[in-house]
């Protein structure tokens, strides 16, 4: 019975900033994956890449916190939640019903940039 083939190890080590810097240039893949392609260059087969920073979209990002910042969503929507489980809120009047879809669409707004962000399709 043979052994499953191990992969060997090699140690590097770099100042804070060389690590910096390299990681930087790897701009979201992994430094091993980085250095092994600047290394070994198309010599390689192709591995499997996970992204270390899955934004797409720094600007977009920093909308969707803004956007979370400055919206009163979760508290409106939680005051809302309460009236209608103590009874309070029976029937919507024509003012809670324009509030509710102004915090549906602000939602959907904040949906979509987060999708930006990460670079996924809107839906």
């Amino acid at each position: 019975m043979t052994r499953p083939r191990k992969d060997k190890s090699l140690s590097i080590r770099f100042t804070p900033e060389e690590r910096a810097l390299l990681e930087r240039l790897a701009a979201g893949t992994s430094l091993a994956q980085y250095i092994r392609e600047l290394v070994l260059d198309e010599q390689i087969s192709p591995r499997r890449k996970r992204h270390k920073f899955p934004v797409q979209d720094h600007e977009a990002l920093s909308q969707v916190i803004g956007e979370l910042g400055r919206t009163h969503i979760a508290n409106n929507l939680n005051q809302i939640a309460r009236a209608v489980n103590s009874g309070l809120l029976i029937m919507p009047s024509r003012e809670t019903e324009l509030v509710l879809l102004a915090a549906c669409a602000e939602i959907h707004q904040i949906r979509n940039l987060i999708f930006k962000a990460l670079g996924m399709k809107e839906t």
